[in-house]
């Protein structure tokens, strides 16, 4: 698989494409006016503790007070909270880190949020959820700092291997020698791209997040809230972070300002990548060079197009997203309908996969695929879409098919989901579905015409292009049998800026004629 990344720099952001052999599966929206990135660390104060809810609303700087929920407080809150207040009264220097810091007792999974924090009160939290919609940022209390091989989570002593390294051997490998470098009273976990790397390349690492701490530590002293204390990575290096691979070709970027930075943050993770970043300077609008653009315009309709003919229907309720499987012209292949509803539905798994992440969709889907009563098949299906989904960055899960063939996904919700408008209002109808029917069109302008020419000798009239051809279709044509009624002439004009209903008449001079 070769894997591309493509950056059109914007006045207010810019727009990040994934490639996977030329398809467009992932497309992302970075806008400088964004302040609330998931990763990002605040110091916020806590408005309203709420028992009811077992959470709290947090003032972060968002118009909408931001939600941290009990389960989120982490068990090592009250370690936390002291962190903070010395932080903030300069009380250790970045240097220490956590060394000789002295842990505070462990809240329970059971308790109540009333027990722990209080209106009023300074907390530390990092953004977990974008604002989406009409709600707040959804905030944690875990603190976690990602690097490219490792996360180091702060007040405790776990190292955790991705489950996704199958070797037990290298997974043993790894958590010795991240046991040998982490820092006292941090927790570290190994990521998948951790695999067969060396002590040098996660030891480098380490350090990378160490500074990214004490960073936040020098912006926490004597700090008031509301502050950012930490910011994460842009989209661009997020996604390189966690997604670069051997299996990338080229990273293009119309701004020689962003390649750079692209260029410098390779240099630190993957040496051997920085070659492959590229500075566009074609004549062509960059997403159009590499036929991004033609890819969104059919990939986020309602209805989306497979190759075999069969197409999905996506239709976006308050409480989930639905997702139809059609079959188009499959119905009228060779084979029995189980084989021809197995083959539009692993097309179907294939694309759906797709979606959810180009789309970036969260919350519960429900994908209705074509009738199976083979279980065989029905499990075939959902191996397809867990294989698509492997590379999804979201948490998802999926479940079997049910008795209806219905399969139901939940997919993690982080940001607000991309939705690009592939349709607009009919200018004429104005999205109402009616407009004057083209007889009493014809009528009108006739009406029009015949009092026009008692003042004028000659006439021009501009119409919709499709008005334009009927009047002049055939012979005698409309227009020839006005001619010879009247004994004066009539030119027609199309113009594609009218509407259907739309006409204009103008005399010899370009000028139009008013009528009342």
């Amino acid at each position: 698989m070769v894997k591309e990344l493509i950056i059109r720099s914007a006045a207010n952001g810019s727009d990040i494409a994934l490639m996977e052999n030329k398809q467009l599966v992932e497309l992302h929206q970075e806008r400088f006016n964004n302040q609330f990135n998931v990763g990002d660390v605040f110091l916020g104060k806590v408005k309203k503790v709420m028992p009811g809810l077992n959470a709290a609303f947090v003032d972060v700087g968002h118009e909408k007070d931001a939600f941290l929920h009990y389960t989120d407080l982490s068990p090592d809150i009250r370690s936390l909270q002291k962190f903070t207040a010395q932080a903030i009264a300069g009380s250790n220097t970045p240097e220490q880190m956590l060394n000789g810091f002295e842990m505070q007792k462990e809240i329970v999974k059971t308790g109540n949020v009333k027990e722990v924090l209080q209106a009023k009160q300074n907390i530390l939290v990092q953004v977990l959820k974008e604002p989406i919609s009409t709600k707040g940022p959804r905030l944690t209390c875990e603190i976690s700092l990602a690097g490219r091989y490792l996360v180091l989570t702060p007040f405790n002593d776990t190292v955790g291997v991705s489950k996704k390294i199958d070797s037990a051997e290298e997974r043993k490998r790894l958590k010795v020698l991240v046991e040998s470098l982490k820092p006292q009273n941090f927790g570290v976990i190994v990521r998948t791209v951790a695999a067969g790397k060396g002590a040098a390349e996660l030891h480098a690492d380490l350090l990378m997040l160490q500074e990214k701490w004490q960073l936040m530590m020098r912006n926490l002293r004597h700090a008031t809230p509301v502050v950012k204390v930490l910011s994460e990575m842009d989209k661009t290096q997020s996604i390189l972070r966690d997604l670069l691979s051997p299996q990338f070709s080229k990273i293009v970027t119309d701004d020689a300002s962003l390649a750079r930075d692209v260029e410098n943050y390779l240099a630190r993770i993957a040496p051997d990548k920085k070659d492959i970043v590229q500075v566009y300077k074609g004549k062509h609008p960059l997403f159009d060079q590499f036929g991004i653009t033609r890819q969104i315009k059919s990939s986020f309709g309602k209805t989306v197009n497979m190759e075999s003919g069969s197409y999905l229907i996506l239709e976006k309720t308050e409480a989930l997203h639905v997702i139809d499987v059609n079959s188009g012209h499959r119905s009228s292949m060779d084979g029995t309908q189980e084989d021809n509803a197995l083959k539009v539905n692993l097309e179907a798994a294939q694309e759906v996969g797709r979606q959810l992440r180009l789309r970036d969709l969260g919350g519960i889907i429900v994908v209705d695929f074509i009738d199976m009563k083979n279980p065989n098949n029905k499990l075939l299906v959902m191996q397809k879409l867990k294989e698509v989904m492997d590379n999804d960055r979201a948490t998802h899960t999926i479940l079997p098919l049910s008795k209806f063939n219905l399969m139901q996904i939940t997919r993690e919700r982080v940001r607000p989901e991309i939705n690009i408008a592939t349709t607009e209002s009919c200018p004429s109808c104005g999205g109402t579905g009616q407009i004057s029917a083209s007889l009493l069109l014809i009528e009108e302008i006739e009406e029009e015409l015949k009092h026009l020419l008692n003042t004028h000798s000659r006439l021009k009239l501009y119409c919709h292009p499709i008005v334009a051809a009927y009047l002049k279709k055939g012979f005698p044509s409309l227009r020839t049998k006005w001619i010879f009624l009247y004994k004066k002439w009539i030119s027609i004009h199309p113009n594609e800026d009218f509407g259907i209903t739309d006409y204009k008449f103008f005399d010899d001079n370009d000028e139009e004629i008013k009528t009342e």
